[in-house]
This record gives structure tokens, C-alpha cells and sequence, in this order.
């Protein structure tokens, strides 16, 4: 950036930054389907959403106006061809479409009229737009193609075509789907920044295709697509314990693509996938989505996707089927490369062994950069660890990986080189979980740190929370957790992006506040919710890992996991005050529910995994499961009150009381307030679920603490144990206690991981643990919420969803003498702030506008210098509290 645009953009900043501190009031953040400007969306009814944004105190909207249409100056000028609302008397900045039916392939514009307290009008939003794709699986012209070879063939084929434009365009539009992965290319050049397009479904149940705007990469004249294929997990040619290679959808990689031209005199013509096409073998002569990518650079055909070049060995493609008969636009937020990672270190080994250190653990790919002769073989070696020798260790990961064969080196990219000065390799259709790459030349070659780039790859989804506190351990753990959520985020939710990349489910629903405290990821969810859908048995069953090929559904299923189905939905409904997901999973969560009661008709549950990887005590399965069982079919009723289903609400809220009143017969002492054997996730599942009587929950948190203190303020437990109890104490409590859990550095501990050099969380609390120790899981990961929760206190209201009403609840505990959390949700940036100043607590808060929140405090509260009730109402503004 120049000197006078810095300029000009600085005062631009510090005039919004003056007009907002003076309750000047504007709209932003207009999203449609929660995206900023889509292209090629199918839903026919999208949800378009805004941000007043006014630090004025109580600013409010009081009304509003949609204007939508075709025409953007018209719909400047306040009147939309598609709809035009009335001034609607609402707060609501999250609101449905119900104009005139939308039409596919058209680009409609819309802004946003609010009005603010007392009726005044505010400006008007920007204009805004989306564009619908297909909308109906009937607007595909191309035909679905491959070339003629067979799932064992290796090498990824290419595929290209030309075509000529004799008029001039006024846009274009590619739409592409895939059984695979793929990258296009137009005139030589890629399309689009995404990574591992399109995401991963249940390939025979749900294809997914992508839309780019091509305008600016086509030329008059004559012009060249390119595809070029990869297996992603459709064609999984490695082997493992999960039997991907066996899936039943499992064929070469295939595509279908249309190219919609639209010419400036109105005209349109569609550029078509089908026998016209070509194809031929790459130098991508391996790639597996769980392992790795091989590249032969000695087989590169230059200019393979341009206009001028001689394709007359390329041979006809093959006209296949569509992989699935629901094809459907993919509204969501895409992989990419988000981070760069310069090598920290390089370690020579010798003329042919270097191992570089990223000096952080993450997932995604690295690219070198190398000279050497041709036919030199290059291989990059991806770890977590290096062993005593100082060499890659790939122990702790590959430990479910079974190879038929010594070709497919687990998490090693093979690089061929074809010896014309630098070349440079990262591969297309793969990532991997490493921080070390041990790179080894087959010949001598010269490497320095710089030859090697890591690239942190994950679904780029936007940052909206923040935590920064006086505890430097506090801060690296909130900083490791959010590295293994996105590590863990392709698409899908996964466990790890090394060992496994599976959507294990009890992972994804233990990380999802985690998640959505940090990161906008609600359209992740939404298409592994239809993922869900996707893969749920005719009687309710899911499997435990989602998408599945087939395994899981015997395995590591029960409700302890496969909750995912009710608790993610609930949770985007309490996030985002958005009830489409759980309106969309509402039979899928009943038949789920209805199926556990008919097998398990006392109440009582025994199907499910347990309390995962705990240090030394464990919990009966029946204890946990029974737990989440409950759950369950709690949120099931509050949703059959939500969608005013009477019959539903009375029918399911009775079934959660059977299962309260079952488990709490069996598992609780009334007397001692004791569950079970007083371990601690015995303790804290009940009060984090509310099993626990309301009458016992304090003498039941007073167990807890005791029991932890016995335990020298030590966790003692697994995935479920952790994921309830930091929770269950501070909201009864004892959120000191909580906080000596959370800060500690000895073992077990999320501190222990992070003293030890932990940039991710583990696996495992024993770093030097046999088993079941991946450095970069998640399934540890609902502190990164309970600091949001449990410390800046930031919570939604049940009653008032998506933060229509915050509740503030800070917990000013020892240990710490300052901190702060910030979140952006649904109407704006809310801010949770203490810091200690003698003996008293200074506590700043942020309530954005269109909101309010409740501030519940201890001791004596002064606002604004006066004494104020410690559970005090405060509408939107900036807000300073003294507690003495």
C-alpha cells in the first residue's frame, strides 16, 4: 500500500472509528446463507442477515425494510422487482425470504432499511447481492465424464477443452461437481484459491458442485478448460482399518461442468462437459487423500490447459453416470491455504537428509523448492516428532494405517524431479498433520530453511472471538485449542488430520462451542448436519464417524457420540438464534431418539464408548451415555416447543424426566449427594446435563470440589469428564476450583501439554503414553469455551438466542489479575473485560446494539458511581463497573 492510499485508508478508519464512539448508527455485515455475497446458492427460501452497528447506549432497531431485486439502481433507489417488504415493526436482523420465487442462474441485489428508537431512520445499508446456481438438478447441461481407466489406475487424469467467444461477455460462470477432487484451470490459469474442492459427502447420497465467476480468465477468441482429477476420499486407494478402499460408491473420479456465458446483447450459451472433451495422464502419478501425493515433474505436459496446445494424443473421454441424483450447490465457507509458515530450523543430516521444523504443529501441506538433476527422487516426510537420531518418527500416528505394499509411504510426498533449474512441488489433493518434514534426495542436493514452506490449510472460517489474559499458560491453551479446532475442520469436523481425518462425532460435538466462540463456522455445520441425514439408518442409527464408507455403525456409535445429531443443531440455534439446522434434523433427532427408547425402554442406556482416554478412573458407560441420552431428547423437546409441535413437546418432555428420575434412582445418593463411586466425571456430567435435583446441586458441587481437591485440583478423566467438568464447577461455585484445574502445569493437565512444548492439544494427558497419543486432537478441546463461559463469563440466553440477550457473568478468580473475552456474534461485538486494581475489580463490558444483556455480579456494584443491584439489566453501550 502506498503512502497516500495509508493515508486515505487511515482517516477513513479514524472517521468510522469517531462517528461510531459518537452513536453514529450504520448496517453492515450483510450476509446471505451466512456468507458475504454468494455465488450459486440452491436454497430457494435463503436467510439473508445484518449488524447495527451504533455504540450508542440503548441503540435498538425498531423496524425494518428488505428491498430485493434484479436491478441494482432500482433497488437503490428503494424498490425491488423480486421483494419489497413493508416497514416491518421488528428487531429481528436475521430474516427469511418470501418474495417471488427465485430464478436459477440470476444475481439479485438487496439492502437493508432499519429504523432506530423513536422511528428515526438510519442511512441505508450498502447494496449487497447473491446469485443462485442450479436450483434444480434438471438446469445440468454438461454430462458427467471420466477417462476409460479403473480405480487401481494411479496416475490422476487431465482433462481439457476449447472453445471460442466471438461476442463480447458481460459474465461468466463456471459450475462445476465432482465424484473426487478437482482444480480448473481457464487459459492456463487456476480458478479460484479453494483447496480439495468439493468437500466430502456420502458421494452416492449428496454431490456437491462449486461456482466461480470466470469473467476476467476468459478472452475473445479462442480459450481452453482444464480439469485436472484427484481421488479425494471417492476413490480412497489406501488402505486402513476404517475399509475406506472399499466404500460402495467408490469409481474413478469423475466431473460434471457447465460454463454459462452471458454475451453483452442479452445472449447467453452454456460451454458443456461431454464427448467433445479429451484426456490424458498427468505427472500427479499418485495422490491419496489419507497418505500422500506423488509427482513425477518429468512427465509435465506445458501448456496442457491453454488454447494452443497439441492434444492430438490425448484420448476421448467416457461418459459415466452421476454419482448421486442430488446435486447440490455448496454454501459454505472452503479450505484454502490461510497461513504461511516459514521453516523455523534446518537440520542437515547429510547431502541428502534435511529436516525442517515449522517450530508449530498444523495441518495442511509444505511446498520445497529445489534444484537437482533429472530423475532425482525427492521425499517429504511428515511428522509430530522426531526421534533421538533427530529423524522424522511417524510411531505415534500411523499406528491404524495398513499398506498392501511399500508404494504408498505413509504422510510422505514423492517428488521426481526433472532437472531444469528451481523447480517447486506442493501437492494438490492431499494434507497431512506434521510439524517436522524430513526431506531425503535419492542424489545429493543443497536445501537451506528457506526451501521449505509449510502452509496451515483448514475451512477458512472467520475469527469472531478473542481471549487474552495475565496467565501466559491461559493464553497458549486457548491458542493451541484453536489450532487443533481448525486443524480439524476440512469440510467436516474431524478427530486429527494425521491418523485418521475421520468425522468422529463425540470429537466434533465435545469442540462445537469451542468452535463457534472462536470461529463463524455455522456453514461447516450445516453440511455435516446433511452429512448426518445422509448416513442415518431407516431406524435412526448413525454411525460414529460421518461421512462414513460403510464402518461405524457397529462401532463407537452410542449416544455418548453420535449426539451430534441434536447438541450441533441446538448449538447453532443458541448461537445464531437460526433454527433451520434443527428444524432440518427434527425427525432425523426423533427417529435417533425413538430408536434408543425402544431398545432401552427402563431409561437406562449402556450403548456408547465411555468416558474416552481417562487418566485413572472410569466411569460405567451406562453412567455417561444415559447422561447424553437425556440430553438428547431434552433438546428434542425444547425444539418440538419451538416448532409448537404440543404432541411432540408433552411426549419427549415426559420421556426426559423418565430418564432423569431412572438415572438419578440408580446412580445418586440422596443423602451424601454422591453419584456412583464420586468420581469426578460421575460428579460433574450430572450438573453440567442438569440430571442433578436442583435441590442437590450445590451439595453435589461441594462433592465435586472436594473430590478434586483430593485429586490436588488435578483432572482426573476423559473426553466426557473434561468436557463437563470445568462448567459443572463454575456455574456452581466453585469457579476457582475450575480455574486450578484449567491453569495447572503438572501432569495431568492441559498446561502440562503446553509446558512441554504442546502448540496443539494431544491426545492423551501422558505425553509419553503407548497409544492414542496424536499431538493435535481436539476431543480435549471445551476449555477454549469455558474460558469464554466459565471466566468472561459471555453466555447466550436460552430464552433470547444468538445473544439477543448476553449473559454476563464473570468470575474474578485467584490466579489471575486480568482478562478478557470478546465475541462477535449475531448483532455485533460483545466484550467481557476484568481487571484487578487494589481490592477492587474493575469490570468493562461491551453490549453491541439491537441487544441487551444481563450482568449478574457479586459484592457491591457501582455503576457509573452509583450502587446498582449485583443482577443488573443493561441495554446496548459501553458499560464500566466497579465491584468493591
Amino acid at each position: 500500500m502506498n503512502s497516500k492510499k495509508l493515508t486515505i485508508f487511515l482517516f477513513v478508519a479514524i472517521a468510522n472509528m469517531l462517528l461510531l464512539t459518537n452513536g453514529y448508527a450504520q448496517v453492515s455485515h450483510l450476509s446471505c446463507e451466512h456468507l458475504n455475497q454468494p455465488l450459486g446458492i440452491d436454497n430457494p427460501d435463503p436467510r439473508l442477515s445484518w449488524v447495527l452497528e451504533d455504540s450508542s447506549r440503548g441503540a435498538l432497531q425498531t423496524a425494518y425494510q428488505l428491498i430485493i431485486g434484479t436491478d441494482s439502481a432500482a433497488v437503490a433507489a428503494g424498490k425491488g422487482d423480486s421483494w419489497t417488504t413493508q416497514k416491518v415493526m421488528s428487531a429481528a436482523s436475521l430474516v427469511t425470504y418470501n418474495g417471488k420465487a427465485l430464478q436459477p442462474f440470476t444475481k439479485y441485489y438487496w439492502r437493508v432499511q432499519l429504523w432506530g428508537q423513536g422511528g428515526k431512520k438510519i442511512s441505508p445499508s450498502a447494496i449487497s447481492s447473491f446469485e443462485t446456481g442450479m436450483m434444480d438438478v434438471r438446469s445440468w447441461q454438461g454430462a458427467w465424464i471420466s477417462d476409460n481407466k479403473g480405480i487401481a489406475e494411479k496416475p490422476a487424469p487431465y482433462f481439457r477443452h476449447t472453445f471460442t467467444v466471438k461476442k463480447q461477455i458481460r459474465s461468466a460462470r463456471v459450475y462445476i461437481a465432482a465424484a473426487g477432487l478437482y482444480e480448473l484451470y481457464i487459459n492456463g490459469s487456476k480458478t479460484g484459491n479453494h483447496r480439495l474442492d468439493p468437500m466430502y459427502t456420502r458421494f452416492d447420497r449428496r454431490t456437491l458442485y462449486v461456482t466461480y465467476d470466470v469473467t476476467a480468465q476468459l478472452q475473445n477468441g479462442n480459450n481452453a478448460i482444464g480439469v485436472l482429477l484427484g481421488n479425494g476420499w471417492y476413490n480412497h486407494q489406501s488402505t486402513a482399518v476404517w475399509y475406506f478402499h472399499l466404500a460402495p460408491w467408490r469409481a474413478r473420479p469423475a466431473f460434471c461442468l457447465d460454463l454459462k456465458i452471458t454475451y453483452a446483447d442479452g445472449t447467453t450459451e452454456t460451454i458443456t462437459s461431454g464427448k467433445q472433451w479429451k484426456t490424458a495422464l498427468s505427472p500427479v502419478i499418485f495422490n491419496s487423500i489419507y497418505t500422500a501425493e506423488h509427482y513425477d515433474a518429468r512427465l509435465e505436459q506445458p501448456g496442457w490447459n491453454t488454447v494452443n496446445f497439441d492434444d492430438k494424443k490425448w484420448e476421448e473421454v467416457t461418459l459415466r453416470s452421476a454419482p448421486s441424483k442430488n446435486i447440490v450447490a455448496q454454501s459454505m465457507q472452503p479450505i484454502r491455504n490461510v497461513e504461511t509458515i516459514p521453516a523455523k530450523s534446518m537440520n542437515k543430516l547429510s547431502d541428502t537428509v534435511y529436516v525442517f521444523d515449522l517450530g508449530r504443529n498444523i495441518a495442511g501441506v509444505s511446498q520445497l523448492r529445489v534444484k537437482g538433476e533429472s530423475g532425482t527422487v525427492i521425499r517429504l516426510k511428515h511428522a509430530e516428532k522426531l526421534n533421538k537420531a533427530g529423524r522424522a518418527d511417524q510411531s505415534n500416528i500411523d499406528i491404524h494405517y495398513r499398506p498392501t505394499d511399500d508404494k504408498d509411504p505413509y504422510q510422505t510426498d514423492i517428488f521426481i524431479l526433472k532437472g531444469e533449474g528451481e523447480e517447486t512441488f506442493m501437492p494438490r489433493f492431499n494434507y497431512k498433520g506434521f510439524q517436522y518434514v524430513e526431506v531425503t534426495a535419492s542424489k545429493p542436493v543443497t536445501l537451506s530453511k528457506e526451501n521449505l514452506t509449510g502452509y496451515f490449510m483448514h475451512s477458512d472460517v472467520a475469527p469472531v472471538g478473542h481471549i487474552s489474559s495475565s496467565s501466559n499458560t491461559i493464553n497458549k491453551i486457548w491458542e493451541a485449542t484453536n489450532v487443533s479446532y481448525l486443524s480439524n475442520l476440512f469440510g467436516y469436523p474431524t478427530d486429527c488430520p494425521q491418523r485418521e481425518k475421520n468425522g468422529w462425532t463425540g470429537d466434533a460435538h465435545i469442540a462445537s462451542e469451542t468452535g463457534l466462540y472462536n470461529f463463524d463456522g455455522i456453514t461447516i455445520y450445516e453440511k455435516w448436519m446433511g452429512d448426518h441425514r445422509d448416513e442415518q439408518q431407516p431406524n435412526g442409527v448413525l454411525p460414529s464417524i460421518i461421512p462414513t464408507g460403510g464402518w461405524g455403525y457397529e462401532w463407537g456409535n452410542g449416544p455418548d457420540w453420535t449426539s451430534t445429531v441434536a447438541i450441533i443443531p441446538w448449538n447453532l440455534y443458541i448461537f445464531y438464534n437460526d433454527s433451520k439446522a434443527l428444524k432440518d434434523n427434527y425427525e432425523s433427532i426423533k427417529r435417533y431418539v425413538d430408536h434408543i427408547n425402544e431398545l432401552y425402554p427402563t431409561g437406562l442406556t449402556t450403548w456408547g464408548l465411555g468416558d474416552w482416554v481417562p487418566v485413572k478412573s472410569k466411569s460405567p458407560v451406562e453412567f455417561t451415555s444415559t447422561a447424553y441420552y437425556y440430553a438428547d431428547v431434552n433438546i428434542l423437546a425444547k425444539a418440538a416447543a419451538l416448532f409448537h409441535n404440543k404432541t411432540d413437546e408433552a411426549t419427549y418432555t415426559a420421556l426426559a424426566l423418565k430418564i432423569k428420575n431412572a438415572f438419578n434412582a440408580k446412580y445418586l445418593n440422596t443423602a451424601t449427594g454422591m453419584y456412583d463411586k464420586g468420581y469426578q466425571t460421575e460428579l460433574s456430567v450430572p450438573l453440567y446435563w442438569d440430571l442433578a435435583p436442583t435441590e442437590l446441586k450445590g451439595k453435589i458441587a461441594a462433592n465435586l470440589a472436594e473430590r478434586v481437591k483430593q485429586d490436588n485440583y488435578h483432572l482426573d478423566a476423559g473426553i466426557l469428564g473434561a468436557k463437563a467438568i470445568l462448567g459443572a464447577l463454575s456455574d456452581n461455585g466453585f469457579a476457582d476450583v475450575a480455574y486450578r484445574i484449567a491453569s495447572q502445569e503438572t501432569y495431568p493437565s492441559w498446561g502440562w501439554w503446553i509446558v512441554n512444548g504442546a502448540t496443539s492439544l494431544y491426545e492423551n494427558w501422558d505425553i509419553e503414553a503407548k497409544s492414542d497419543l496424536s499431538l493435535n486432537h481436539i476431543m480435549f478441546g471445551e476449555i477454549g469455551a469455558w474460558l469464554y463461559k466459565g471466566i468472561g463469563g459471555i453466555k447466550a440466553d436460552p430464552l433470547q438466542p444468538g445473544f439477543k440477550n448476553v449473559i454476563l457473568e464473570p468470575h474474578f478468580v485467584p490466579g489471575l489479575d486480568h482478562f478478557e473475552a470478546s465475541h462477535y456474534g449475531p448483532f455485533g461485538n460483545i466484550v467481557s473485560s476484568w481487571k484487578k486494581e487494589g481490592g477492587n475489580i474493575v469490570y468493562n463490558v461491551t453490549v453491541p446494539a439491537n441487544s441487551t444483556a444481563t450482568v449478574r455480579l457479586t459484592g457491591k456494584v457501582y455503576l457509573d458511581g452509583k450502587l446498582v443491584p449485583a443482577t443488573y439489566k443493561i441495554a446496548s453501550g459501553s458499560y464500566r463497573f466497579e465491584i468493591k
